[in-house]
Formats: structure tokens, C-alpha cells, sequence
């Protein structure tokens, strides 16, 4: 049984998963234009009242792509401030970080899996080997908030469905 590098295990799925948020984003666009209301009640829509909104869930989704990869490459992520207000800002930030994932090479993250890994979060810091970081808490985390934008679209009415989520 060959081994997954975790290059390959990281950087094609942040990419191809940006690359569908950007789409999903397009088509939501392309939805409020047909009905002809402003798009931005759509960025600032959310499922409950104490979850985040659309525009927060692509700001997180995008800091977990590219965090990950600075951090299974032993580097420090590069920040990007949260100050999207349109779709067009959030589109680029989407195009940014694909940009930053995508300047990863494989080499840099050759031996990652041994890597330790720290995050602080409030109140505590998180410690794990690089393997554990991407399986355990990186791809999870960047799933659950594709999968949220991806679930307030639906909850408006955008026309999405499952091949939007899973293909590129």
C-alpha cells in the first residue's frame, strides 16, 4: 500500500473545495440578480441566530485552507484581515488563498506528518503531530464551514446541489 503524502493529502482538496465555494458563490449571485434583491442579504444570512453568517463562513473556510498548509509547511500563516463587505471581496479572498495554497510546493510539507502543531484558541492551546492537525482538526473544520456557507445558500433558494459542493 503506497502512502498519501500529505501534500496530497492537503492542498489539491483546499483548492478544488475554494474553487466550488467560488462557483457556489456565483450561482447565488446569479440568483439574487433573478430575483432582483442585493446580494449582500445573502453574505449576511445564517441558519440560527448564534451561528456565523455567510461571509463569516468563507472568511473561516479560507483562514483553515491556508493556515494549514503554512502550518504543516512549518511556516506562520499569513493573516488576512476580515474586512469583506461585498461578494466581490469575498471572491477575492476565496482567489487569494487558492493562490497561497497553490504556492505550497510538495517538498515543503515532506515529513509534516511528524510535525508538531500548535494552535492557541481562547482559553487554551491545542497541541498535535501534523497528521492528527489535518485529519483531526484542519480538514474538519474547513469541511464544516464550506458545508454551512454551502447550507445557507440552500436555505435561501440558491439552486445547489450536491455535484456543486463536490465538483470543480
Amino acid at each position: 500500500m503506497s502512502k498519501v503524502s500529505m501534500y496530497a493529502a492537503s492542498a489539491p482538496t483546499f483548492t478544488r473545495m475554494l474553487k466550488n465555494l467560488a462557483a457556489m458563490l456565483n450561482k447565488a449571485e446569479a440568483h439574487a440578480k433573478a430575483r432582483n434583491f442585493d446580494v449582500t442579504t445573502l453574505l449576511n444570512d445564517r441558519l440560527a441566530p448564534d451561528m456565523f453568517t455567510l461571509m463569516r463562513q468563507v472568511q473561516i473556510a479560507t483562514d483553515h485552507a491556508k493556515g494549514a498548509m503554512a502550518r504543516l509547511a512549518n511556516q506562520v500563516p499569513e493573516a488576512i484581515e476580515d474586512k469583506e463587505v461585498t461578494l466581490a471581496d469575498l471572491q477575492a479572498r476565496i482567489a487569494k488563498v487558492i493562490g497561497i495554497v497553490e504556492s505550497f510546493k510538495p517538498e515543503q510539507l515532506e515529513g509534516a506528518e511528524n510535525r508538531e502543531v500548535s494552535i492557541k484558541i481562547p482559553g487554551s492551546e491545542l497541541k498535535f503531530d501534523g497528521q492528527t492537525y489535518l485529519h483531526s482538526w484542519a480538514l474538519p473544520n474547513f469541511y464544516f464551514h464550506v458545508t454551512m456557507a454551502y447550507a445557507i445558500l440552500r436555505h435561501n433558494g440558491v439552486d445547489l446541489g450536491k455535484k456543486d459542493f463536490l465538483m470543480s
